[in-house]
């Protein structure tokens, strides 16, 4: 490997087909299984070694351990383990202990089914047309994947959220983990996205983590959890997404820090992304009728909640208002309007700040939160 090359891993789908593939090797030869080679869906041929291989008369689990590279998420470690028998005809695919269940439509999955994805389950069922015919085996075969301590995992998903209950999602649609990809949370905004519209919601919540998301529900208290969506430091994509899936009314909420990044128009808000402009947040304050000398100490400000605080304790709140009003006006740029944007900014400790609507040329500038 290169130096300063980050290593992939291996999706939660591509361990739960190796796992079938040793489990249905052993139920068919008798012979416990050390290793699985797979074909993933990218084209690549990699061999797992299987942790843990046991066999009954009728049937045999194995084990594989996530790999998850040099980006290793919240699954990184867990065992998966495939539980293969026989059957009469054709090949039924559920998942066990830790695996989730799905509660709410919008997903790849039909509601009830086990959170098993559709490419997963179809290179689950590809190893076994495979097996079967190598070994001229005329029966059926059921699969069940299993997690152990899944349901614990799965509480630092969004699972919840999408409603999938007591256990994890196996997926992957190409069978590796790229390092430091974004591509995972993009998909997640999208899933929560699609969730949201199936239940009904033409009103979303985007928020940038989970103490904004927090204070967002205590604001938005009359929306269902569905609509809540945690979009990370993906603004622009997440409006974006939200005007395909014909979102009506937008309501941002969030902290000054990566805000006033929105305000000024980025539309990625990571800290790496782009420095905060503190000319341009003098210029605001001085919109606010702030007077020179703390329009001078804006600009001289190391970081944007420090300008949030000196514009408090000063007593320009007309200040955050423009804020949020510079947030809507850029967020309605992005997505080119067509739909309401609300944008509210709150402190680290959960205390309103301001807050302002926009839809396409109208502009509320609300300061009546009661």
């Amino acid at each position: 490997m290169e130096k300063g090359k980050l290593r992939e891993g291996y999706t939660t789908g591509a361990c739960a087909t190796a796992a079938t593939k040793a489990a249905l090797c052993a139920l068919i030869t008798g012979i416990k299984q050390t290793e699985a080679t797979i074909m993933l869906p990218i084209g690549r041929e990699v061999t797992f070694p299987i942790v843990s291989c046991e066999m009954e008369k009728d049937r045999a689990s194995a084990t594989v351990v996530k790999d998850g590279g040099d980006d290793p998420d919240v699954t990184h470690g867990a065992s998966i383990v495939a539980t293969v028998s026989w059957i009469d005809e054709g090949i039924l695919i559920d998942g066990g202990e830790g695996v989730g269940r799905v509660t709410k439509p919008g997903l790849p999955v039909p509601v009830g089914e086990a959170a098993i994805n559709p490419v997963p389950r179809q290179m689950m069922t590809d190893v076994v047309h495979e097996l079967l015919t190598e070994y001229g085996v005329k029966r059926g075969v059921r699969i069940v994947i299993s997690v152990p301590n899944g349901e614990e995992i799965a509480k630092k998903t969004l699972n919840g959220r999408l409603g999938i209950i007591g256990g994890i999602s196996i997926l992957g649609t190409r069978g590796i983990v790229v390092p430091f990809s974004t591509s995972a949370y993009r998909a997640s905004i999208v899933r929560a996205l699609e969730v949201a519209v199936a239940c009904g919601c033409d009103h979303v919540v985007i928020t940038t983590g989970g103490r904004s998301e927090k204070y967002a529900m205590m604001q938005y208290s009359h929306l269902p959890e569905e609509a809540f969506i945690e979009m990370g430091d993906f603004v622009g994509f997440t409006l974006k997404q939200c005007k395909r899936l014909g979102m009506k009314t937008i309501s941002l909420v969030g902290m000054m820090g990566k805000f006033s990044k929105v305000a000024q128009g980025v539309m990625m808000v990571h800290s790496k992304s782009a420095p905060v402009d503190f000319h341009f947040l003098a210029d605001v304050a001085k919109q606010a009728g702030a007077p020179p000398p703390l329009i001078e100490a804006v600009k001289q400000a190391n970081t944007a909640s420090q300008v949030g605080d000196m514009m408090y304790a000063a007593g320009y709140m007309s200040f955050f208002d423009l804020l949020c009003d510079y947030c809507c006006q850029h967020a309605l740029r992005e997505v080119h309007g067509g739909m309401v944007i609300e944008t509210t900014l709150y402190t680290l400790k959960g205390q309103r700040l301001g807050r302002a609507v926009r839809n396409d040329g109208a502009n509320e500038i609300n300061r009546n939160w009661s």
